[in-house]
């Protein structure tokens, strides 16, 4: 793997370690913490994303969180802000359906707006880009913090200062897609990618039965993204066979945390799990 300036070579070792690295606190009790080791030229200070997914906003769990349907967002803003996030991810179905009412979405877009860093969403198979989807009605594409892929831009979002670019399909309609298709040639030092679908591991590939929206090791593979953000799993998991660090963060209100993804000055990538912040 090799930037725009040839400096890169291919990350040569995939390892649990017991810590995560610096400032970044001990690990959760039981969670392995990967290390990308990657050789490069230094960079001036670490990037740090918070990446999540399937928030499921959404007018009708409003009892279930204090009347709240933005609960889930609140939260991992407020997680997002503790952890001194630079952008943070959400890798798809932000958003119930594209059929909520106005008050639910300026309520989410104020808590958006309100962000002290950037936000790149990728549309999911719950929210797609359709032509009166919630990120149009609800005035989010207008939002100065907030690049929503397949909406404020097509399929990749630049981050000049950070020398990265984070790339994504979203979700266009309701049917089947390939989350993976067309892997982004590299451009930039770091480069992260965002795919909401289905992984399926080679020994059940073949299956006529399996779900849609699906990719599997060979498509993670060839991103060779330094990140891939996943979404669509309620779970959180480390998917792929350890080529590119592929993980799904599973949706706060199930799994309580977040993925804390660290590109070092080093060159290596780290990445941990949080647990949620109080809301604030």
């Amino acid at each position: 793997m090799v930037d725009h300036a040839g400096n890169f070579r291919r990350r040569t070792a995939f390892s649990p370690c017991s810590q995560g690295g610096a400032g970044q606190g001990p690990a959760l009790p039981g969670l392995r913490v990967y290390r990308i080791e990657r050789y490069s030229s230094p960079m001036p200070t670490d990037i740090v994303l918070v990446h999540s997914s399937d928030l499921h906003v959404d007018e009708d769990c409003a009892a279930a969180h204090g009347g709240d349907g933005t609960a889930a967002l609140r939260s991992v803003l407020a997680t997002a802000r503790a952890l001194r996030a630079d952008i943070l991810l959400l890798a798809g179905d932000t958003f119930e359906n594209n059929q909520l009412g106005g008050a639910i979405l300026d309520r989410a877009g104020r808590r958006l707006a309100e962000a002290s860093f950037p936000v790149v969403i990728l549309p999911g198979n719950h929210d797609p880009v359709l032509a009166q989807s919630v990120f149009v009605r609800g005035g989010l594409d207008t939002l100065p913090n907030v690049s929503i892929l397949g909406v404020t831009h097509d399929n990749a979002v630049p981050f000049p200062d950070f020398d990265l670019e984070i790339w994504g399909h979203a979700h266009r309609d309701y049917f089947n897609m390939a989350p993976l298709r067309g892997p982004r040639q590299r451009s930039t030092r770091w480069q992260v990618a965002m795919a909401h679908g289905h992984y399926e591991p080679p020994e059940t590939r073949a299956n006529p039965l399996r779900p849609s929206w699906v990719f599997g090791d060979e498509e993670i593979a060839a991103t060779a993204a330094d990140y891939l953000a996943l979404g669509h799993w309620d779970r959180p998991m480390r998917v792929g066979n350890g080529a590119v660090p592929a993980y799904y963060s599973g949706s706060p209100d199930l799994a309580e945390t977040v993925n804390l993804v660290r590109l070092t000055a080093a060159g290596d990538v780290v990445v941990t799990r949080e647990p949620l912040s109080a809301e604030s």
